[in-house]
This record gives structure tokens, sequence and C-alpha cells, in this order.
């Protein structure tokens, strides 16, 4: 089974949040402050980590370094929801950021998404004619070698990591790039048209109008 661990020292939304995850299947263990956290970090291995940023004793931000470090996935939920708070809990390494107030639902759509992602991380993904290895970080294409940027590569696993889900330019962007977007939409326009003659992924990769791209993976 799967094991969250909420730690959120706001004792009505942290209860909220375990009996909805609950309810949809998961094992879940509930912290108050960051000292609490932390011990039962160091007690239980998690596969998802729950994270408010405003914690009494131990920091969230302090805390989420702790916690990137041991290789554990976290969503940050905070209402610190500005963008520098976004861009800074990414660049730290956590896998999403929800900020306050949030639908439940949306909370349980993230935390399957990261889940997904997460738990493949290491895994060989094959789409079509195309595998990438994220360990190696190598792509190829009918058994040849593709040759990505950094970048390229990384909007790729982002792309494959949310198959079939429109991703908007801001989320796109300030995930791959760690800064945030301005409405500028060249460079990852560019980036994504690079892809596209690449893997020739045109029929792929597809533009989702006034919103962003979506790759579309049909099994």
């Amino acid at each position: 089974m799967t094991n969250i661990l909420i730690i959120e020292d706001d004792r009505e939304i942290n209860r909220l949040i375990e009996s909805t995850l609950i309810s949809e299947g998961y094992s879940c263990d509930c912290a108050f402050d960051g000292k609490e956290g932390a011990d039962r970090i160091e007690e239980k291995t998690y596969d998802l980590v729950l994270l408010d940023l405003m914690l009494p004793q131990i920091s969230g931000y302090e805390l989420l370094d702790y916690i990137v470090s041991m290789g554990t996935p976290v969503i940050i939920i905070s209402a610190m929801g500005q963008v520098k708070d976004r861009i800074r809990g990414l660049k730290k390494g956590a896998d999403d950021y929800l900020s306050k107030p949030f639908q439940i639902g949306e909370l349980v759509a993230r935390v399957e998404t990261v889940l997904r992602r997460t738990t493949q991380v290491k895994d060989k993904v094959t789409i079509g004619d195309v595998t990438v290895d994220p360990v190696s970080r190598q792509v190829f294409k009918k058994g040849k070698p593709v040759d990505l940027t950094v970048k390229e590569f990384d909007l790729l696993l982002e792309l494959i990591h949310n198959k079939n889900v429109a991703l908007s330019r801001a989320r796109l962007y300030e995930k791959v790039w760690e800064e945030e977007y301005t409405g500028e939409t060249r460079t990852l326009d560019s980036h994504i048209q690079r892809l596209r003659k690449k893997l020739d992924w045109n029929d792929r990769i597809v533009t989702v109008f006034r919103i962003g791209y979506r790759l579309e993976v049909h099994q």
C-alpha cells in the first residue's frame, strides 16, 4: 500500500486530507509540526510527503531540504502562494506546489500524478518507436540515439510524466526553467518545435489552444 505523510499544523486541514486520501485507498500518517514530521520520516519510509511551509519548530523549507535529500517525493501545500514561493519550492526539489485554499479533488489528482511520475522515474519509457531512459538521460528513436539539450530532455520528461494531460505554458516553463513565467512564449515554443522535429512527434505533442501542450499517448 502507498504510504503518505501529511505534515500540516492546521489540524482540521490535516484530518480532511487524511480522511480523503484514506478513502482513496492510501495509507496516511499525520504530523502537526516540523519536528514531528522529521521524526516520522526517520522512523518510516514514505512514498510521498504533503508538506506545509509555515510550521512550528522546524520550518517547511528546512524540512523540504531534508526530505528531498532522502529521495522522497514532496507536494508543498501552502498559503504562501506567490510565484516566488512556488519557484523557490520547486527549485529546492518539490515535485509540485498547491496553494491554499485548494479543492480537495485537485489535491487527489496531484497526488495521483506525482505518484505515477515518481514511481516510474527510474524505468525506461517507450512511446511508439521512441525510448527514453530517465537515469542515463538518453533518448533513442528506432534504436538510434537522439541528441537532446538539457532543457529539451527535461521538457520531454515533464510531458511524458503527465501524458494525455493538458499542461499550461506557465507550468511547463516554471518547472523546466525554474524561473517565473512572464508570458513570453518564444523559448518554450521553440523547444517544443525542436522536440517535435527530432522525435517526429508533430502528431503526438499537441498544441492546446490558449493553454499549452499535451503529449498524446494511446495505449
